[in-house]
C-alpha cells in the first residue's frame, strides 16, 4: 500500500524543559510496546523528523505514509490555543480525505469534550477513545493490559517478516 509507518503519533509538545509523563510515554513506553513487542513501526515527531527538515511538509509526508494516526488527548492539547499543525493535517486527512484511521488515546480525564475541536468531537462520537487509567502506570510495559489490547485492536495487522 506504499505506507512506511503503521502509525503517526500526535501529542502535545511542551515548550518547557521539564520532562513530563506524556513525552515519556511517547518516546519510551509506546516504542517499547508497539515497536519492540508488537512489531509496529511508529513515526514520532522529534524522533523521526529531523532537525533542518521543513517540519510542515515532513509532517504531511510522514502522515501520508502512515496507516493510522494516534492522537494523545490531554488537557494541554485541548487548552492549547494554537492548535498544532500536525493535528490539523491529521484531522483533515482522516475526515476529508478519509485517508487514515484515527486512534484517540485519552491520557488524562478530559471530562466534557466541549472544548475540543468539532472534528475531534465527531471522531469521538463515531468511535470513542481508549482511556489510559492511572493503574496502567504501575506496569505500563505490560502489553497484555486492556489498554494495549484495545490499541492493538485498532492498529493495522502486522506483517511479520518470516
Amino acid at each position: 500500500d506504499g505506507k512506511i509507518y503503521d502509525a503517526y503519533v500526535i501529542y502535545p509538545k511542551t515548550h518547557t524543559n521539564e520532562a513530563n509523563f506524556v513525552e515519556y510515554f511517547v518516546y519510551q513506553i509506546m516504542p517499547d510496546i508497539l515497536e519492540n513487542k508488537c512489531g509496529y513501526k511508529l513515526c514520532i515527531y522529534g524522533r523521526d523528523i529531523y532537525p533542518g527538515e521543513d517540519a510542515a511538509s515532513a509532517i504531511e509526508k510522514r502522515m501520508q505514509k502512515s496507516r493510522r494516526l494516534i492522537i494523545l488527548l490531554t488537557q494541554q492539547l485541548i487548552n492549547c490555543k494554537e492548535h498544532a499543525y500536525d493535528q490539523h493535517i491529521a484531522l483533515y486527512n482522516a475526515l476529508i480525505q478519509n485517508d487514515a484511521k484515527v486512534i484517540l488515546l485519552e491520557m488524562e480525564t478530559i471530562g466534557t469534550y466541549g472544548k475540543l475541536q468539532e472534528s475531534l468531537r465527531f471522531i469521538i462520537r463515531q468511535q470513542g477513545t481508549i482511556k489510559w487509567k492511572e493503574k496502567h502506570t504501575v506496569h505500563p510495559q505490560s502489553f497484555n493490559s486492556k489498554f494495549w489490547k484495545q490499541v492493538r485492536y485498532h492498529m493495522p495487522l502486522t506483517r511479520k517478516s518470516s
